[in-house]
């Protein structure tokens, strides 16, 4: 059987990436990084029983904490606040320095232990934050560059299969394929009730509304 390394955050994103590969026929290996993030604990849990529901055996949770202590963002930095001040042009300050270049580097190793031939990341380009490291020319060349310093045998296809969707989409797909939105959680802040007003509870929340579908999850506020 070919084999998956799926980069899972717990959000709904990497949550559908994740349903996909199993569509496809690939057994899937789960990687959740945990960097003391505002919401490890909740993002954790969240992993855990979305691998649960979709027969997921083989995960791994990695401590990679470091990122914290790099700092110079609004999850990891309590001194910082979270924006609630709608979704602007600008890279947000919940932007984590080449955190997925980090995350793909550490997945690469990963996949290349376990044979793998594929890794999925929920990467959204277009309808997102505007992260940097979300763009699909930088995974395209990071693709390269794993293949370049690993064995001969290691040829690693990077899959991205959101990063042209819009978040409606992206809830039209998970609602279709039956990935467990009532599971994923997209909170910057909050562990409890999700704020409803952090960048990613609006993008999720608008992704909901323009696709006329219902959020499963509770919030505190909307928008």
């Amino acid at each position: 059987m070919k084999k998956a390394v799926c980069i899972m955050s717990g959000g709904m994103d990497s949550t559908l990436c994740a349903t996909l590969a199993l569509k496809e026929g690939y057994e899937v290996v789960a990687l959740h990084f945990d960097y003391d993030q505002r919401t490890m604990k909740r993002e954790k849990r969240a992993f855990s029983e979305i691998c649960d529901f979709l027969g997921i055996k083989n995960r791994l949770n990695l401590d990679v904490n470091f990122i914290a202590k790099i700092g110079a963002n609004a999850l990891t930095d309590r001194t910082l606040d979270i924006p609630k001040d709608g979704l602007s042009d600008e890279v947000p300050k919940t932007y984590v320095p080449f955190r997925n270049g980090i995350f793909i580097s550490i997945a690469a190793a990963l996949a290349e232990k376990e044979g793998a031939n594929a890794l999925f990341i929920g990467v959204v380009e277009d309808d997102s934050s505007g992260y940097p490291d979300c763009r699909s020319d930088f995974i395209k060349a990071i693709e390269r560059a794993i293949n370049l310093g690993t064995k001969d045998e290691t040829k690693l296809e990077i899959k991205m299969p959101l990063v042209g969707l819009s978040k409606a989409q992206i809830v039209a797909k998970s609602l279709e394929f039956n990935s467990p939105l009532h599971l994923t959680w997209s909170c910057y802040e909050s562990d409890d009730e999700a704020c409803g007003l952090c960048d990613s509870c609006r993008l999720r929340l608008r992704g909901f509304e323009l696709a006329k579908a219902k959020d499963p999850i509770k919030y505190a506020k909307n928008g």
